[in-house]
């Protein structure tokens, strides 16, 4: 008898796919442990202190954070490092997220996108948005890991989401306050909705579905980062998918193609985020 390469959902992982069914995103405490937490802070500080040629230099003006007193132009985001790193690679890929990625899914998953944010003391954070609304995937819509690498709460700009809004179309979003929030755009709370408020320890993974309504507020902490590694991935079966997230990354490590989305969402073909 060949064995089967994946077995069924164990109870917790089961749990969790109902409640994220249900509300459209769902905590997964502890995944990561305090030893790969810790590796992942040394990794994006080497990072952060040396530059990545081609890519990210420290202090540069990144995410359109202009002002040189900013603390996110002194801490910019950096994007793709699974393209770069290989143990960045390793940690999109790590089975203990693959495996609740497929049964959120119901299929394999592939990854299209890595990042890490250190949204040090002092930085602004990023209006309710989704996610969907850029990575235009087809059919169905994206899902993030978001793994907190410190302990998150109100006070240093923990996440905020707005439950079951997965059930909500893509919209084109507002114009953001750009007092708290880096990012432009801003997508409002749904009449009959109310965003909760997210508290993480080091370790733990936020899944949520692309269409959920979620943000954060600034970190108001004088001393405390609110760092975290933040991947994004589709259901296997994905035909399109916004040019830049491409190629897409199978489980195996592998390389994978699909079309570059040649919609413009629902702000129309004047939004360009599907050809870039």
């Amino acid at each position: 008898m060949v064995a089967d390469l994946h077995p069924a959902p164990d109870q917790k992982i089961k749990a969790q796919a109902e409640f994220f069914a249900r509300e459209g995103y769902v905590n997964a405490p502890g995944l990561f442990t305090s030893g790969e937490v810790e590796e992942i802070r040394e990794i994006f500080a080497r990072m952060h202190a040396e530059g990545v040629p081609g890519h990210y230099e420290p202090r540069q003006v990144a995410d359109g954070v202009q002002n040189p007193d900013d603390p996110l132009f002194q801490y910019p985001r950096i994007m793709m490092p699974h393209r770069f790193n290989a143990r960045a690679k390793h940690y999109l890929l790590l089975p203990r997220v693959t495996d609740r990625l497929r049964a959120f899914f119901g299929q394999d998953p592939v990854a299209a996108q890595s990042m890490f944010y250190f949204k040090p003391p002092g930085a602004r954070g990023q209006a309710l948005h989704q996610d969907q609304f850029y990575l235009l995937v087809e059919p169905g819509s994206c899902i993030a890991a978001w793994t907190a690498i410190d302990d998150t709460d109100a006070e240093n700009g923990a996440l905020l989401v707005v439950p079951q809004t997965d059930r909500a179309d893509i919209v084109c979003p507002k114009v953001a306050d750009a007092r708290v929030s880096y990012t432009s755009h801003f997508v409002p709370v749904p009449e009959g909705h109310k965003a909760v408020l997210v508290p993480m320890k080091a370790g733990d993974t936020l899944f949520f579905n692309g269409s959920l309504i979620h943000g954060s507020g600034p970190n108001r902490s004088k001393t405390r980062f609110r760092r975290s590694f933040i991947c994004h991935y589709a259901a296997g079966n994905v035909r399109k998918i916004s040019a830049s997230y491409r190629p897409l990354i199978k489980t195996d490590g592998t390389e994978y193609e699909v079309e570059p989305q040649d919609s413009g969402g629902p702000c129309g073909e004047g939004w360009k985020g599907a050809l870039h």
